[in-house]
């Protein structure tokens, strides 16, 4: 079934869990997260980032998308991951994406705060949720980001944020980096306390992919309600190619499937990791 991102991270909060994010680019991706959050029970968050759109445009998924989340026998949230200009983040509304990201990380906290409140005030007029971001998560790729305490969320900032903006859901700064770590990341589990103890708004953990499993406990342990993963969806996916390719006689149908296979387990491991499982 199709739902916000409000309803499922409402139950995730109350009941200390998180809900994962599987950012999909095409069928196979989103196959093996809607079987795994059946197979497990679990509500998911399915969608797509506006720098994926290169691999998988909005108007050619988004009906798919939307389509097999009213089919499943879970909860669905169908999510637009990143939203970074309005156009991109309007559209995904208008193709009926049941939440949104708009990512005005980079703009002056005043800036952030307006250009947030134009999505948020279309959004919940169409009934959709949006997620926002204060502070800003680093790629790992860039030294000269990740790590980087200046680029933190602020507690105090945080909760004039939500409550001049009225956003559903709060992406934090807190040391991670999207993509692949290179090295360990350091997470600031003190200052997620003080942002749990100082907003209510259910908060959101960007670059998750490469952390332990230690690191993501704790996190959700201290208030986060929503994990995105994508990037340990395409090395699990790379690995079973690889592994399948060995075989002989393989087909090329049967590497899709295999595929798909591979990505499920992983998501099962991260829906079961989270403690989403069960929640449906």
């Amino acid at each position: 079934m199709l739902v916000t991102l409000k309803e499922v991270l409402a139950d995730a909060q109350k009941k200390h869990y998180a809900v994962g994010l599987f950012n999909t680019v095409n069928q196979e991706m989103l196959r093996a997260v809607i079987a795994a959050a059946e197979q497990e029970k679990s509500p998911v968050i399915i969608g797509t980032a506006e720098v994926l759109l290169p691999y998988g445009p909005l108007e050619l998924i988004a009906g798919s998308l939307i389509e097999q989340a009213k089919k499943a026998s879970v909860p669905v949230v169908i999510h637009f991951d990143h939203g970074l200009s309005y156009e991109a983040t309007v559209q995904a509304l208008h193709l009926g994406f049941s939440s949104v990201m708009f990512d005005g990380s980079t703009y002056s906290y005043d800036e952030n705060i307006a250009r947030t409140q134009e999505i948020v005030k279309l959004a919940h007029t169409l009934g959709a949720s949006v997620e926002a971001e204060l502070g800003h998560v680093g790629v790992t790729e860039d030294s000269t980001e990740a790590g980087c305490e200046d680029l933190y969320t602020n507690p105090q900032e945080a909760l004039n944020f939500v409550e001049k903006t009225n956003v559903d859901a709060l992406a934090i700064a807190i040391g991670t980096a999207h993509g692949k770590y290179l090295v360990k990341p350091k997470l600031d589990i003190n200052r997620l306390k003080l942002i749990r103890s100082t907003v209510d708004t259910p908060l959101v953990l960007h670059g998750g992919s490469g952390l332990s499993d230690d690191d993501f406990r704790n996190c959700i342990h201290e208030g986060i309600a929503k994990v995105n993963i994508f990037t340990d969806l395409t090395l699990a996916a790379l690995s079973t190619m690889k592994a399948a390719l060995l075989e002989e006689n393989m087909s090329y149908v049967e590497l899709i499937n295999k595929t798909v296979d591979g990505i499920k387990e992983e998501t099962v491991k991260k829906m079961r990791l989270f403690g989403s499982n069960g929640h449906a």
